[in-house]
C-alpha cells in the first residue's frame, strides 16, 4: 500500500514538473512524456535519485491538464478572490491547480481529502505554507464544485 502511494505522489509532482516544462517550453505532449518515461521518472538526475513513479497516473494527469486545459483554467480562475486572474499566479502553483483540479474533476475514484492533501504536499515542495494553503483553499472550492 505504501510504495503505491509514494508512487502516486510522485507521479503528482512530476506531472507538475512536466505540465511547468509544457507551459514554458511548449514541448510537444507526446516528446515531454517521452522524456519523463527515459530520463525522469525514478531515475537518477544530478546525485538526486528520483522516486518511482506510477508511469500510467502520471501520464493521465499530464495529458488530461493538457486536454482540458481551457475548462480547467475556466474552473480555477472561477475560484480564485475577486481581482486575481490567472496571469497573476506563478506558473508553479498555477500547475499545482491544475493538476489538482483535473484530479478532482476527473478521477472520482480518488478520494476528495486524498487528492487535496496529495497537491498540498506538493505545493510544499516549491512554497512555504502560506501558498499551501492557498491551493488547500482553491482545491477545496473546486471539489465542492466537482464532486
Amino acid at each position: 500500500m505504501k510504495s503505491t502511494a509514494q508512487a502516486r505522489a510522485a507521479a503528482r509532482l512530476a506531472a507538475v514538473q512536466a505540465l511547468y516544462q509544457l507551459e514554458m517550453e511548449g514541448t510537444p505532449l507526446t516528446s515531454l512524456l517521452d522524456e519523463f518515461h527515459r530520463h525522469r521518472l525514478g531515475a537518477e538526475i544530478e546525485g538526486a535519485q528520483y522516486a518511482k513513479a506510477e508511469v500510467a497516473f502520471f501520464d493521465a494527469v499530464v495529458s488530461g491538464v493538457h486536454a482540458r486545459l481551457d475548462e480547467i483554467d475556466a474552473l480555477v480562475g472561477g475560484k480564485l478572490a475577486e481581482g486575481w486572474k490567472l496571469e497573476r499566479i506563478d506558473k508553479t502553483m498555477l500547475q499545482i491547480l491544475r493538476a489538482g483540479a483535473w484530479e478532482l474533476m476527473a478521477r472520482p475514484d480518488v478520494p476528495t481529502g486524498s487528492a487535496i492533501s496529495e497537491y498540498v504536499d506538493v505545493a510544499h515542495a516549491f512554497f512555504e505554507k502560506r501558498e499551501a494553503k492557498f491551493v488547500n483553499g482553491v482545491l477545496d472550492a473546486i471539489a465542492k464544485a466537482v464532486r
